[in-house]
């Protein structure tokens, strides 16, 4: 949750995320390792955020990003961050994650749009994994 809340105020008020990660340790009295990891995730999304974007875009072309409900998008970059860069969590808890947060922080559609745009997304690696593995043989 707190990557998600530091790339919300990221997109929102431009804030500088480590600032953002800090003050929410101090606030709440984070561990390190939980202000760490959640850090490693706020920047590997804004590392690879051109590319995420464009794949929700792809895959969701009737919402463009610009109009997308703030927390939606958000959600859906930290998911495809961590189904696509970082695997330290298997994709569907990835997923269930982010419909899970979705459904607290978003709309009554939030968390069927999300499930449908990451659930695509899904698919589509493993298809692309399949067929690189059997282009190996």
């Amino acid at each position: 949750m707190l990557a998600l809340q530091t790339l919300y105020e990221y997109d929102s008020a431009h804030h500088d995320v480590d600032a953002v990660l800090q003050r929410h340790a101090e606030d709440r009295r984070l561990p390190p390792r939980v202000v760490e990891y959640a850090g490693e995730l706020a920047h590997g999304v804004l590392e690879h955020l051109d590319e995420i974007d464009a794949m929700i875009q792809e895959v969701a072309p009737e919402w463009p990003i610009a109009q997308m409900a703030r927390i939606d998008k958000n959600v859906l970059r930290l998911a495809i961050y961590e189904i696509l860069y970082n695997n330290a969590v298997p994709a569907k808890a990835a997923i269930n994650e982010a419909v899970e947060l979705a459904k607290t922080f978003g709309s009554d559609t939030s968390s069927r749009f999300v499930n449908g745009v990451l659930g695509t997304i899904f698919q589509r690696t493993q298809g692309l994994r399949t067929s690189s593995a059997g282009s190996e043989v």
